[in-house]
């Protein structure tokens, strides 16, 4: 029996975080990780050849900027401990199929003028749109990195002013809705729409409208930041910070229980038995679907209400590639942003597309991004050589009845033949090697991951907020469970690299007496 003040259940950044600062405040942490490497969706591994880094699943590190965790260095990850990000200058690119490209940039008059050379109306229109999201930014940021507030209280608050109606009104309006009433040229609505995709949902879901202006407002701010050494270096960075400050991160251990008395979290016992003793707290990433199982007598309707959430039925398939050469798109040009879209040349095709997944059937254009984060950190790769890590929706469940193990190489095939059509050198010349990771992969890789969702949960209105997963565990607590702290993709504010562990931090500092804000500024 190992004695630990607070035991983190898993390694991913979120777990990571928590674990960071309260280690900070001295308390004797540690991480059990079920995997034999650390990192959850935070992670690089050479999947292909040796020397070749590929970022298995986020890649570039948008919405964590805005955190304190990076933005005050709270926790000295770059200071201290060897994070080290660039902001290339174009964070996206849309490459259409007529080889028009339609690039966005941290500069908006540089944007401006790449919407221009489709409409000068919808360049205007932009500019007052970007304005307006860099109002909202500070608001809106102030609510992703703690506790969420009631959802009550928040709709409320929104409904005492004309602006804060506005703002009500705008979240709730799909991305096509708002895009037909803000933009006239069908190139510039497909580029914001794809926006929304990345989010796994169709441009015509509602309640998706505010993206746009939340991508913005970040992208213009912020930049994407590529980590240096891979996506994997905030995950060192923090694993560095834990250890620094006494505590312990321990791979190849699968928590099948955690251990409550007198209605406490104590610790938890492995799939071998073994338990781990935690005097002050227990903060894990146990995804919703399973929280009844792994929590002894959680009541009945809590651990229901978990369960019964909804998984989105779309997932990436994702391909990652060693490249003996860096990409060129038609013109010769190599790769000059962070996220590359490779959309049709007319709006409805892409909206088709999506709607053919809602059916569970395979989109009728292949909805495909990619990055080539080596052309901004040549430390990935060999001298001259590059990698390439690609993506595209698909459902979990096959309408043909085929396994993904036995047919994931054809759909890669598939993917790698369009993406040639917008990068020609991408060829059985160049393409030294690929990994392939479909829906099915992402399930086994973490649990956090259930049926491919890599948002742990779908992003409905009804699983967001103070709501997300449920309004009972909305606030990242357990009801009936004391000091058992949730982490997740499934957790307020949702799927991507946000540092929401900050926000277990500091429901556990405050439970502990331990002054948050005087913890994060030291």
């Amino acid at each position: 029996m190992s004695n630990y003040d607070v035991v983190v259940v898993g390694s991913g950044h979120n777990g990571l975080v928590a674990a960071g600062y309260l280690a900070a405040a001295g308390k004797k942490v540690l991480v059990v990780e079920r995997n034999a490497w650390f990192g959850g969706g935070v992670v690089t591994r050479e999947l292909t050849l040796p020397g070749y880094l590929h970022d298995q699943h986020s890649m570039a590190h948008i919405f964590i900027q805005g955190n304190p965790l990076l933005k005050n260095d709270e926790l000295k990850l770059k200071s201290k401990y060897g994070l080290r990000y660039v902001f290339p200058e174009s964070p996206m690119t849309s490459y259409f199929a007529d080889g028009s490209t339609l690039t966005m940039y941290r500069d908006r008059e540089k944007t401006c003028a790449e919407i221009a050379k489709f409409s000068q109306h919808d360049a205007d229109a932009f500019r007052r749109l970007a304005e307006q999201a860099a109002q909202w930014l500070p608001m809106v940021a102030s609510t992703l990195y703690a506790p969420p507030a009631p959802m009550g209280a928040t709709t409320a608050m929104m409904d005492q002013s004309r602006e804060g109606r506005m703002l009500w009104k705008t979240t709730q309006m799909s991305t096509h809705d708002l895009l037909c009433h803000v933009f006239e040229n069908d190139r510039v609505r497909m580029h914001f729409g794809r926006i929304a995709g990345e989010n796994l949902v169709s441009p015509d879901e509602k309640a998706t409208g505010m993206g746009v202006f939340v991508f913005t407002a970040f992208l213009e701010a912020y930049g994407f930041g590529v980590a240096i050494g891979g996506s994997g270096a905030l995950t060192n960075a923090l694993i560095a910070c834990i250890r620094d400050h006494g505590g312990e991160v321990i791979a190849d251990v699968d928590v099948r229980e955690v251990k409550v008395r007198n209605g406490r979290a104590c610790g938890v016992v492995d799939s071998h038995g073994k338990e781990y003793d935690a005097r002050e707290a227990v903060i894990g990433a146990f995804h919703p679907h399973v929280l009844g199982k792994i929590v002894p007598g959680l009541d009945p309707v809590v651990a229901g209400d978990a369960a019964g959430t909804e998984i989105s039925p779309v997932g990436c398939i994702t391909v990652h590639a060693a490249l003996s050469e860096p990409l060129k798109d038609r013109n010769g040009s190599p790769v000059r942003s962070v996220m590359n879209e490779l959309l049709p040349d007319d709006y409805e095709t892409m909206r088709r597309s999506f709607d053919d997944l809602r059916y569970g059937n395979f989109a009728q254009y292949p909805l495909i991004g990619l990055g080539s984060l080596s052309a901004f950190d040549d430390s990935r790769v060999p001298a001259g050589a590059a990698t390439m890590h690609a993506w595209d929706y698909v459902n979990y469940e096959r309408k043909d009845g085929k396994s993904w193990d036995d047919t994931k190489h054809e759909y890669a095939d598939v993917m790698l033949k369009q993406i040639q059509k917008y990068f020609p050198n991408v060829t059985d010349a160049t393409v030294k090697a690929y990994h392939c990771d479909t829906p099915v992969d992402m399930e086994r890789t973490s649990p956090s991951f259930l049926r491919g969702d890599l948002h742990g949960i779908a992003t409905t209105t009804y699983q967001s907020g103070a709501h997300r997963p449920t309004p009972e565990l909305g606030q990242c607590t357990v009801p009936g469970v004391d000091r058992l702290y949730l982490v997740g993709p499934f957790q307020h504010p949702g799927g991507g690299v946000f540092g929401a562990g900050r926000i277990a931090a500091m429901k556990a500092c405050e439970a502990m007496k331990i002054d948050f804000e005087k913890l994060s500024r030291n």
